[in-house]
């Protein structure tokens, strides 16, 4: 067994995928909001074992960059360099927006947007077309302030007035990994698109581009992405 893709996001909960070529083989979601540090690498191997598969048979990793919140996020980008790092393999970074969009639009049909919890009574969203295509965003908000439209996404699970009836959809790191030549690689640099809950609030920013916050990942991380 081998060429296989491994998938891992922490903007959420623990999501951990693995994939050969377009068909996933496993994909678990484990752990809550808060338990990503304790959960991450052993999620990891647990869907290795369950695979019957070695971290040798690895061949590429995707990971989720957010948006999420600040911890929740470093954690799984280093582990995903990390292992990128010691397997020689490619690491890409992709919004775990964007992999909820391609998800969801065979169903909705039209232009909708996608939301995430990101606490302070706030959601991250960002506006697709009905093929999936980010049109504009990520953003964060408070959910009164999102346009009229459509909407579908972890968020719902806090905020299910956003969209009465539709139940909430967790961001899959296995669809992550059975669909990597889909979504639009973002680099490895967390969409957290404000300051870190420790330091004094300072101005938001909104925008992918913008909204980058660079982290000092160690050592660990250099020469893990390609």
């Amino acid at each position: 067994m081998s060429d296989l893709v491994l998938g891992i996001d922490t903007s959420v909960r623990v999501s951990v995928g693995l994939a050969d070529g377009e068909r996933v083989m496993f994909s678990s979601t484990v752990g809550d909001t808060r338990s990503h540090v304790e959960k991450a690498a052993l999620a990891v191997e647990e869907i290795l074992n369950k695979a019957g598969a070695r971290l040798a048979d690895v061949a590429r990793i995707v990971v989720g960059v957010g948006p999420g919140p600040f911890t929740g996020l470093r954690v799984g980008i280093v582990t995903a360099q990390g292992l990128g790092e010691a397997l020689h393999v490619p690491v890409t970074g992709v919004c775990g927006l964007d992999a909820v969009a391609l998800a969801s639009c065979r169903i909705v049909g039209r232009e909708f947007a996608v939301v995430a919890d990101a606490r302070r009574r706030e959601v991250y969203w960002a506006r697709y077309d009905a093929s999936g295509l980010r049109l504009e965003g990520p953003f964060v908000s408070r959910p009164v302030d999102l346009p009229s439209m459509p909407v579908v996404g972890p968020g719902l699970e806090t905020y299910p007035d956003l969209a009465p009836g539709v139940a909430a959809c967790q961001i899959d790191a296995g669809f992550m990994a059975a669909n990597l030549p889909a979504l639009p690689d973002v680099g490895l640099e967390p969409l957290y698109l404000r300051q870190p809950d420790a330091e004094l609030p300072s101005t938001r920013k909104s925008t992918l581009v913008s909204g980058h916050l660079r982290l000092p990942i160690g050592n660990v991380a250099r020469g893990g992405a390609r």
